[in-house]
């Protein structure tokens, strides 16, 4: 069974057919074949998967981050970020990197990030001089980026199928993320540099309070969420509700820029992105329960007992299987069939969960800027109008800085956990 449901997703896919179908049908036809369970049980296990509060989380912070971009918030974020770094050369491929940092805070989503960002930057940076490829790569491999900045909605859905604290898992994401986000910053300076691009307007500090007054309302968003989580107040879920009030109140009442006419197609368009997810979500429960039902995690355990007992090469190994994977599958359903097959390793190979759980999610963070199908890279290619074989090349040196910072982060536990166990007295377990 577990051969067939991996032929027939791998099959479908290759004759282009949306993931979401591909893995309903592969777990149908399992079903069919090989058990005598109705076919009226993949609906059931769907309602079982979703049927969860933390997960209404992540349709609000998607909710949320579509109230702020429409509210005019994504560009008051790019205008402080200017404002700050502009005047280094490289400096408006550093701000799209430091925009959508600050944007990640906001909306949970890192597709809504790369759109509300490169919408402004990328018409910006060619008509200073940066060619579309480059702009291109830049605002994508800055979406991958962004993922780990809470709220992740990835950490949301891996808390919900590990029974990990989400408030750990955020906070544990913050360090790496500053981590892989300066890194990206300097390999753009670099690339900046060898291409010899202009120099902005020089630093003005006048020019960064204004700035920095015009975005306070909307850098307060990610401070709410975080610190309310941290001080009890409220939960994930519950953050998440606030997130969406205080996005409509500022864009609607403080900024004035957010009309009841965009609220319809904000609602519509997050309802749309909400349903495409929660469709991946079920149907990736059930292929992983199917995975699960006939002992995939145990056999895994096994195989890899038998090659190495080293903490070292059992992470190398799963970085090695998400990057490569996660260039050709959809993060959401990866992270899904994934989490059930690798999650019982963990206690084998001495592996704490929020650590494995954010190593997860950078890894993850690649598969959204890498070809041939990176979400990212895709819609900052719908944005520029460059080929996706032009934005390759300067793509490979963001790539490369991307998956250095991952084994950073993968072999430095504690980059992750300083955070989790300082504020929070979380416990390391493995």
């Amino acid at each position: 069974m577990a051969l067939t449901l991996l032929l027939s997703l791998l099959l479908a896919m290759m004759l282009g057919i949306p993931i979401a179908v591909a893995l309903g049908g592969a777990s149908a036809l399992a079903l069919l074949v090989y058990t005598d369970l109705p076919i009226t049980l993949i609906v059931q296990r769907i309602y079982v998967g979703l049927d969860s509060f933390p997960l209404l989380a992540a349709p609000l912070f998607i909710l949320a981050g579509g109230l702020m971009e429409t509210g005019g918030i994504s560009l008051r974020i790019t205008h402080l970020a200017s404002a700050l770094i502009g005047h280094v050369r490289g400096g408006l491929g550093m701000v799209v990197v430091l925009g959508t940092m600050i944007f990640s805070g906001i909306s949970g989503s890192s597709t809504a990030d790369t759109a509300a960002i490169g919408s402004t930057m990328i018409p910006t940076m060619i008509r200073r001089g940066y060619s579309p490829a480059f702009a291109t790569a830049v605002v994508a491999a800055a979406g991958g980026t962004g993922i780990l900045i809470p709220p992740c909605i990835l950490m949301i859905i891996y808390g919900l199928l590990t029974n990990t604290s989400v408030a750990a898992l955020f906070l544990g994401g913050v360090l790496p993320g500053l981590v892989m986000g300066l890194s990206m910053m300097v390999a753009v300076w670099w690339m900046a540099m060898r291409q010899g691009l202009p120099v902005e307007a020089h630093f003005s500090a006048r020019a960064v309070a204004k700035a920095a007054g015009r975005a306070g309302w909307a850098l307060l968003m990610p401070l709410i969420i975080v610190g309310g989580i941290l001080l009890g107040i409220f939960t994930v879920t519950e953050a998440a509700v606030v997130s969406v009030v205080y996005g409509f109140i500022i864009a609607k009442f403080v900024y004035r820029e957010l009309t009841w006419s965009d609220v319809q197609r904000v609602l519509v368009k997050s309802g749309a992105t909400t349903g495409a997810v929660m469709l991946v979500v079920g149907m990736a429960g059930i292929f992983a329960w199917l995975l699960t039902s006939q002992q995939v995690p145990l056999a895994l355990a096994n195989w890899l007992a038998g090659i190495s007992t080293e903490t070292w090469f059992f992470l190398l190994l799963v970085n090695i299987t998400l990057l490569v994977t996660g260039a050709f599958f959809e993060e959401t359903a990866l992270l899904i069939m994934s989490v059930p097959i690798l999650m019982p390793l963990l206690a084998r190979y001495n592996v704490d969960p929020v650590h494995f759980g954010v190593v997860m999610t950078a890894n993850l963070g690649v598969g959204l800027v890498a070809p041939p199908v990176g979400v990212c890279l895709f819609v900052a290619c719908g944005i520029s109008g460059a080929p996706l074989e032009a934005v390759f090349r300067p793509l490979l040196p963001l790539l490369a800085v991307m998956i250095a910072t991952v084994l950073l982060i993968t072999y430095w536990p504690e980059l992750t956990l300083y955070l989790p166990k300082t504020l929070l007295g979380y416990q390391p377990r493995g």
